[in-house]
């Protein structure tokens, strides 16, 4: 548990440290506490004891980058431009499906990962209730955030690189890492990040 600017008391949590083992070693390395909360119940046990507890919330660690989880006054620069970043942006929503990833720029460290991807935290609340009580409907709507690391030295090499076959390939395989870091990479499309991962070495 530690404070954001505002004096909220945020209590960061991971529902399995294996699959969410880049989030976790993120919020560690800036300090932080990461809990545990692995439990068929916890989701229930979280909603029941957060409105009882003054100041504070719950949040899963990988629902945003963990500069947004837990906010600070200190606000890090853009190493790009602003058309640099539409180009960016608009890069890297061709290479993913525009209905169910929103693409993201945030100007986080150079030494964080380039690229992740995150989930609201109520969406997921309410997808995870959903599933508990066997229901279906919006629980089967999927849509995250695809975060990119505008200040990553490889964001300004997708820039800079001229040859528009190599940028996709190196887009494709960071949007790739990113799906595998949250066991999302499954069928054709693992086949084809491993088929790429093999000709880029």
């Amino acid at each position: 548990m530690q404070k954001d600017k505002n004096g909220n008391l945020i209590y960061l949590y991971a529902a399995d440290s294996n699959t969410q083992h880049v989030y976790i070693q993120a919020a560690k390395e800036k300090g932080y506490d990461v809990l545990l909360l692995d439990g068929f119940l916890d989701t229930h046990f979280i909603n029941m004891l957060e409105p009882k507890l003054e100041k504070s919330r719950f949040t899963r660690v990988d629902a945003d980058v963990i500069d947004k989880l837990i906010e600070k006054d200190e606000i890090q620069p853009s190493k790009l431009s602003e058309s640099d970043s539409a180009k960016v942006k608009e890069i890297f929503e061709n290479n993913v499906e525009k209905e169910k990833y929103t693409v993201q720029l945030e100007n986080l460290s150079e030494t964080d990962i380039p690229v992740m991807i995150t989930q609201n935290e109520f969406m997921r609340r309410f997808q995870d209730m959903q599933k508990l009580s066997g229901q279906s409907g919006y629980g089967n709507f999927e849509h995250y955030n695809l975060v990119v690391n505008a200040n990553h030295p490889i964001v300004s090499r997708i820039i800079d690189e001229k040859d528009d076959s190599k940028r996709e390939d190196i887009v494709k395989q960071l949007v790739d890492l990113a799906l595998l870091s949250q066991n999302m990479l499954t069928g054709e499309r693992l086949s084809e990040f491993v088929k790429r991962s093999v000709t880029m070495i």
